[in-house]
């Protein structure tokens, strides 16, 4: 049997680090010290040890999870890329997901809806280059499509304004080769035809 010799806090109060027969063993999260119960002189087999460090290793992950989740809406691939990054257990992953999803901190059509919605307040986009962006993301077609007919994007109104921006750059050419250029820059920007006749109108 081992015993528990020593208990530390750490700098952010959130963890403390578990001394076992004088030398250090683990940290765990406060939470899960004192819902296991766990004091100085108690004994522990390496079973117990073993069990306690599982449990404390997937709360340290949980939280870094969450705070990472909690910046901004996220999207399960952009969850699982932090996985990979931060090289999270694959036996844990689930369980995060669980517990993300009971948050409602995970979520690809709140976060497909965000990032249309922040897209459009800060940049002038096409349907094509948002859809593109967004299955960057890992969204799924039906939910990019959902999210895109629920969000009326008036693609007209967007590649005008676009084009009132370069204008600039167009009022040395003919109105022949004037329209040839926008069009060619509207194309650029994910625009179909139908669009650029409109616009150009």
């Amino acid at each position: 049997m081992s015993v528990i010799t020593s208990v530390t806090a750490q700098k952010n109060q959130k963890r403390v680090n578990i001394f076992i027969d004088g030398e250090y063993s683990f940290a765990i999260d406060l939470d899960n010290f004192v819902c296991l119960g766990l004091k100085v002189n108690q004994e522990l087999t390496q079973e117990e040890i073993n069990e306690i460090i599982k449990k404390s290793e997937f709360q340290k992950c949980l939280d870094k999870t969450i705070n990472f989740a909690m910046v901004r809406p996220r999207s399960i691939k952009e969850v699982k890329d932090y996985f990979r990054r931060k090289e999270v257990p694959e036996s844990i992953h689930e369980e995060i997901f669980k517990r993300l999803e009971k948050l409602e901190l995970v979520d690809d059509q709140k976060f497909a809806k965000w990032w249309v919605e922040q897209r459009l307040a800060f940049k002038l986009k096409s349907k094509k280059d948002l859809t593109f962006e967004l299955r960057q993301k890992g969204i799924s077609g039906q939910t990019i499509k959902n999210v895109l007919d629920d969000s009326e994007i008036d693609e007209v109104k967007i590649a005008k304004k676009l084009v009132a921006k370069k204008s600039y750059k167009w009022q040395k050419y003919n109105e022949k080769i004037r329209r040839q250029k926008i069009s060619q820059y509207l194309v650029g920007k994910g625009f179909g035809w139908d669009v650029i006749n409109s616009a150009l109108k």
